[in-house]
């Protein structure tokens, strides 16, 4: 495509995510309610308090709790056209197993920021016992929310990092023995964002995000394996028969003998 064509592309599938997402949100308005009690549950729960700091406080926290709602439940569209977008030139056999990883690539995201949940009141447990005693935790709102927003998301978006590896390997780009070759790199780099992303100072939290991401980047490596492992036979086959034409087309024929 032309620079023309692929902005234009790049517009389209923009739009499609955005509405997506606006219609996600939407349906998020309707679970406001509950989703923040599941939030608040676990400040509650360690003897703290979540408070509105002012009079649009709640309404900025219906937007924002939408919002977040509305990105999970897209989830499948956005990554879709993202997809879609880089990996436009494959093949049909190739393009249908890429759908298939992208695919996968939702559930993953999902449990990503399910597994913060599950991380989240180790965290708020280490960092409410931090206060002194004869105090209370009076946490604002506008503090509190947007610091889970952001473990949610992380945790979301690191999930979706093996089928980022599948995806250049099938393109071409990363190869599986790059991969193993930089293996230390890897593994000290998935410490790091695990200790970023994980609130909180125990080493449950850390190893909460850490575990999953290990596994799934040693099966995305397999993967990556078992890809270059057909593609290098498919390209020896093919050189074996070219050498085989090539060969057949190099012999002469026999010319008789004049009289």
């Amino acid at each position: 495509m032309a620079l023309k064509a692929h902005l234009v592309e790049a517009r389209n599938r923009l739009f499609i995510s955005l509405i997506a997402l606006v219609l996600g949100t939407v349906g998020g308005f309707f679970l406001y309610n509950d989703v923040l009690s599941l939030l608040v549950a676990p400040v509650r729960e360690y003897g703290g308090e979540v408070n509105f700091t002012s009079v649009m406080s709640p309404f900025d926290l219906m937007l924002k709790t939408s919002l977040l709602l509305g990105l999970v439940f897209s989830a499948p569209v956005w990554i879709y056209q993202l997809w879609a977008f880089i990996v436009p030139g494959l093949k049909k056999q190739e393009r249908n197993t890429a759908l298939a990883f992208a695919a996968a690539a939702a559930p993953l995201f999902v449990m990503g920021v399910a597994m913060a949940y599950w991380v989240l009141p180790h965290a708020l447990k280490f960092l409410i016992s931090l206060a002194p005693a004869n105090t209370s935790s009076l946490i604002s709102s506008d503090n509190y929310l947007p610091f889970v927003f952001r473990l949610l998301i992380a945790f979301g978006l690191a999930m979706l990092v093996p089928v980022l590896m599948v995806g250049l390997n099938m393109v071409g780009v990363l190869k599986a023995k790059t991969i193993m070759k930089h293996w230390r790199i890897t593994v000290f780099l998935i410490a790091l964002v695990a200790a970023m992303a994980a609130p909180g100072g125990d080493a449950i939290t850390m190893f909460a995000l850490a575990g999953p991401l290990f596994l799934t980047f040693a099966a995305a490596t397999f993967i990556c394996h078992l890809n270059d492992r057909k593609r290098n036979k498919k390209l020896a086959a093919l050189e074996a028969e070219n050498a085989a034409n090539a060969g057949q087309g190099s012999t002469l024929p026999e010319v008789p003998d004049l009289p």
